[in-house]
C-alpha cells in the first residue's frame, strides 16, 4: 500500500513513536508500505522551526529525503488545491489532501476533519 504521512505522523515517527496507534506503527514498519513525505511537510516544518515553534535535529530536511519518497506539487496540484472544498482551513493540511486523491495515496492522520474529504485515511 501506498502513504502519505500528515505532518505530525512525520514527526512522531521519528520522535514520539508512542504517540502513534499500533495500526499505524504496523504500516510505518511494513516492507509493504511505500511511504511519502510531501514538500508541502518539509516546508511547514521549516517555517514553524524558523519562527521558534519546533525544534528540527541537524540534518532533519536530508534524512527524510533519505527514508521516504518526496512528493512534490506541480499546476495539478494548484488547481485542484483551488476547488477544494473548504471543510479544513489548515493551507499544509489541504495539500496534503490534494496530494493523496491525485497520487492515489492513503493519507496517514489524527485529523478527524481530513475525514470530510474524498481521501482515504488511516488514523493513527
Amino acid at each position: 500500500m501506498r502513504y502519505l504521512l500528515d505532518t505530525h505522523v512525520l514527526l512522531w515517527a521519528r520522535s514520539a513513536p508512542d504517540k502513534l496507534s499500533r495500526e499505524a506503527i504496523a504500516i510505518l514498519e511494513s516492507r509493504e508500505s511505500e511511504l511519502h513525505v510531501s514538500m508541502a511537510t518539509l516546508w511547514e516544518c521549516a517555517i514553524k522551526s524558523s519562527i521558534g515553534r519546533l525544534d528540527v535535529p541537524n540534518n532533519f530536511y536530508r534524512i527524510v529525503a533519505r527514508e521516504y519518497t518526496l512528493l512534490g506539487m506541480d499546476i495539478t496540484h494548484l488547481e485542484a488545491y483551488a476547488s477544494l472544498p473548504m471543510h479544513h482551513r489548515d493551507p499544509f493540511d489541504r495539500l496534503l489532501i490534494v496530494q493523496a486523491q491525485l497520487a492515489g495515496l492513503i493519507l496517514l492522520t489524527r485529523d478527524r476533519n481530513i475525514a470530510r474529504y474524498d481521501v482515504p485515511i488511516v488514523m493513527v
